[in-house]
């Protein structure tokens, strides 16, 4: 697998790290490429040579949120099985959606941080394939499978509630005026109330996070992936 630019050239490091911090500062639209090599300390036609345009340079920055993203999930499965379970896991993306601005971005379509690039291909690729709906309908199965999801249901209105459960959660976490409400307790009681309760035993919790990981694991080569593609070509030689 290839590695990421950035941990073979510290230039492309501090690339990203400056146009992550200005773009999360004023938004895409907001940063130039003259600004960010200023700041790195590189001339333009260096940032040139790892993306070919800003707007390749912004979606790297993405890709890597949900690779970093999918990591935490990867380290969070291995060290407690638990967190598989769904009221654990729904608070997992809860936070992310805290953690990763540029996920955040994509999945609900915030203009003002990357302007026309949400509606992207590959922003939209990696919605499809990595968003909060997109695991979601990969895990229910798997779920019910175990006894941690009623089955009486389509597996896609499910999906669909549960979806629309947390981007309303998520919403209200970035609220102005947030509530003293306890948020993670009463998503995981609304997880609880919508799932309905769990039969699932350890050997149920131990099998889902095995195969968690495995889909983790496809998720971060495909991941990997869409990252390469945003590279200008020069880059890649």
């Amino acid at each position: 697998m290839e590695a990421l630019v950035e941990h073979e050239s510290p230039k492309a490091a501090r690339i990203l790290a400056v146009a992550g911090e200005l773009v999360l500062k004023r938004g895409a639209k907001g940063v130039s490429i003259a600004e960010i090599a200023e700041k790195a300390h590189v001339g333009k036609g260096t940032i040139y040579l790892y993306w070919a345009t800003k707007e390749d340079l912004v979606l790297g920055l993405c890709a890597r949120d949900f690779l970093a993203e999918i990591d935490g999930f990867i380290v969070a499965f291995t060290e407690d099985p638990g967190v598989v379970v769904p009221r654990r896991f729904c608070a997992m993306l809860q936070q992310s959606a805290r953690d990763h601005h540029f996920i955040r971005a994509i999945q609900y379509g915030d203009t003002d941080l990357l302007g026309v690039l949400t509606e992207h291909p590959n922003a939209q690729d990696l919605l499809s394939r990595f968003g909060y709906g997109a695991m979601l309908r990969v895990v229910l199965p798997v779920w019910r499978a175990h006894g941690m999801a009623r089955t009486d249901w389509s597996v896609q209105d499910q999906a669909y509630a549960l979806q629309a459960v947390l981007a309303g959660f998520v919403e209200l976490d970035g609220a102005a005026n947030p509530s003293d409400v306890s948020s993670p307790e009463v998503l995981a009681a609304t997880v609880d109330a919508l799932l309905g309760s769990s039969s699932a035993e350890q050997h149920d919790v131990e099998a889902v996070a095995a195969e968690g990981l495995r889909l983790l694991d496809e998720a971060r080569t495909a991941v990997l992936a869409t990252i390469a593609s945003t590279r200008a070509r020069q880059g890649q030689q």
